[in-house]
């Protein structure tokens, strides 16, 4: 198989490591930020673009590809990659977070991941993602078997289950594929976390049976198998230690759980599952929670967290988020960031952001995400390096002291 990971080094007394994995498109160093490309497209961004950025892999979505232009066209192109021009890794996903989206979460403002307690006794949730609302279908109804949901597109009718996921993610030729799950709300109680999970184990099962039923896909894509449980310690574990026993090429972890205890959930999970394989937190990329993530024994992120605070005109900075439409960047005549290395900075001041922004200018969006991608691609580098180098304490305290800073970000 031309998939395989190797440790480089280890942190000690943690579960922090720096490794490399290896596909057929190339390697990827970790850890490492996966840039998410739902439709086979980094939203403003050109293949180019998004290269020189330093990404060195992104994420498609199964759900929509499935749906537009369809894994048959996907195919015929040579697989996701090849179709959107971009010769390095990809990943895609499992569809399972639409079981959430459309089901659970449609009509709630509700996310994978909640802000705190408050959200988690409430009934009126005050996490919202626009996308929940607005791309996808009004129905879903989850079974044993899968899950039936209507086309956000024209409300037809359609239905994935394990088979029929690893079936289109062959189709898309992804060098990395996940198992179909049911990703929970975090609203939901320890009863529905339970049922959820031992759903999502079944799936796991026949995922992996379906993949090996498909000898040349088996042989050119790894299959990820994701821990579920939410917020319950019992849950959480019990799932690491069923998935991890199950023979995939490595894992995802499924978001359900509040910020304050996502680093404590991950550490149940990473304590269990075996060491050699590669581990990805699916939906996280704030600049704190990777940290978080990288400490607690994570190799891979993604999240469209910074191609999202892009095109709303947020940009991230060492000393907190920009607003860039705020009154003040008007006339300011220096970058984003002085130190920064992304075209954007080198180029363009922080006057013409504000100026592009403030009249709907289709660039804005290309620059600022350009910006936003370069410097969470940037930080997991330079964790990388603090790794190799045992500063790793040191470089997060001094980042994370500077960021959460607010008082410095106009400055």
């Amino acid at each position: 198989m031309s998939f395989s990971f190797s440790i480089e080094k280890k942190k000690k007394n943690s579960l922090a490591r720096v490794g490399t994995i290896h596909t057929a498109h190339g390697d990827i160093q970790t850890p490492a930020f996966v840039a998410v490309g739902t439709k086979a497209t980094i939203k403003a961004l050109t293949p180019e673009q998004l290269e020189e950025t330093g990404v060195q892999t992104l994420i498609a979505n199964t759900y929509h590809l499935y749906l537009q232009p369809g894994p048959d066209i996907v195919k015929a192109a040579g697989g996701v990659g090849n179709m959107m021009g971009w010769s390095k890794p990809t990943l895609t996903d499992s569809g399972g977070f639409q079981v959430f989206s459309l089901g659970a979460a449609f009509g709630h403002k509700i996310t994978k991941i909640a802000k705190g307690e408050e959200d988690i006794n409430t009934t009126t949730p005050s996490v919202y993602d626009e996308d929940v609302a607005t791309q996808h279908g009004q129905l879903a109804i989850i079974d044993e078997e899968g899950v039936t949901f209507t086309s956000h597109l024209n409300g037809s009718m359609h239905r994935f289950t394990p088979e029929r996921s690893i079936e289109i993610q062959h189709d898309l030729g992804a060098d990395i594929i996940f198992a179909f799950d049911e990703c929970t709300s975090p609203l939901a109680d320890h009863e529905y976390q339970k049922e959820a999970m031992d759903r999502t184990h079944a799936w796991a099962r026949r995922s992996l049976k379906a993949h090996r039923q498909n000898p040349d896909a088996s042989m050119k894509q790894a299959l990820f198998g994701i821990v579920q449980g939410g917020r319950f310690e019992d849950l959480r574990k019990e799932s690491a230690k069923t998935i991890g026993e199950m023979p995939f090429d490595g894992f995802g972890i499924g978001g359900s759980f509040t910020k304050e205890d996502m680093g404590t959930s991950v550490r149940w999970v990473n304590e269990i599952l075996p060491e050699d394989k590669p581990r990805h937190m699916l939906g996280i990329g704030e600049p704190e929670d990777l940290f978080l993530g990288v400490e607690n024994g994570c190799d891979l992120f993604d999240c469209v967290a910074p191609t999202r605070n892009a095109r709303n005109g947020t940009l991230y900075t060492r000393d907190g988020k920009m607003h860039i439409e705020n009154k003040e960047y008007r006339t300011d005549m220096g970058p984003i960031e002085s130190d920064c290395g992304c075209y954007t900075c080198n180029t363009f001041t922080r006057s013409y952001l504000a100026h592009l922004f403030h009249g709907h200018e289709l660039l804005a969006n290309t620059l600022a995400s350009i910006h936003n991608i370069y410097f969470i691609a940037n930080l997991m580098k330079e964790i990388r390096v603090s790794l190799l180098d045992d500063t790793f304490e040191e470089h997060r305290d001094a980042f994370l002291t500077r960021y959460r800073n607010p008082s410095k970000a106009s400055t």
